[in-house]
């Protein structure tokens, strides 16, 4: 019973966030989801609570994969860039469901124990190898690791006429300019 307990909350976490990537946390709606993971909205509600928390969890999800995948190396920014760049332009869910969450709730968005860590823990990397000489000091750690993820993020939605290769040439470029 606890492995098609597992597989209904897949089916609504895949489910929820084609909803949500495309239509934001306002526009998202719960019937289409339940629809969409072939469980009624009862079921979903048992399992995330209410729409809100059920896009936490897709977004939480999303950022968890990102993170275990591709763990910054602050000595080279720029290959933690690009692999970045790779990662969104293969799902760029996240990048989406990461403006839905800036749209919708301004700075109040997911902001989860586990999100702050990971963030926090980026930014020592960075100062130590700022510290090191390995990292521009002209930048804060927060804004380095700032500049490294809107341009690993967004550049690809800029260029999207753009060969995938190029854009993340393009990033690891501008990365090792402003950072290296």
């Amino acid at each position: 019973m606890a492995r098609n307990a597992d597989e209904t909350r897949a089916r609504i976490l895949g489910a929820a966030t084609a909803e949500f990537s495309a239509r934001g946390i306002a526009g998202a709606r719960v019937d289409r989801i339940a629809d969409a993971a072939s469980c009624n909205k009862a079921l979903l509600y048992s399992y995330f609570g209410n729409k809100e928390q059920l896009f936490d969890a897709v977004f939480a999800a999303l950022v968890a994969r990102l993170v275990a995948e591709h763990p910054v190396d602050a000595e080279h920014l720029d290959e933690y860039a690009g692999a970045l760049v790779e990662s969104y332009l293969a799902s760029p869910e996240l990048v989406r469901l990461a403006l839905w969450d800036r749209l919708e709730r301004g700075g109040s968005g997911m902001r989860s124990p586990d999100l702050l860590a990971t963030d926090a823990a980026k930014v020592t990397a960075i100062a130590e190898a700022q510290a090191s000489g390995a990292v521009s000091t002209r930048f804060t750690p927060a804004e380095s690791l700032a500049i490294v993820t809107v341009l690993a993020s967004i550049l690809p939605l800029l260029l999207d006429d753009t060969a995938e290769a190029r854009v993340r040439e393009v990033v690891t470029s501008a990365v090792t300019r402003l950072l290296g």
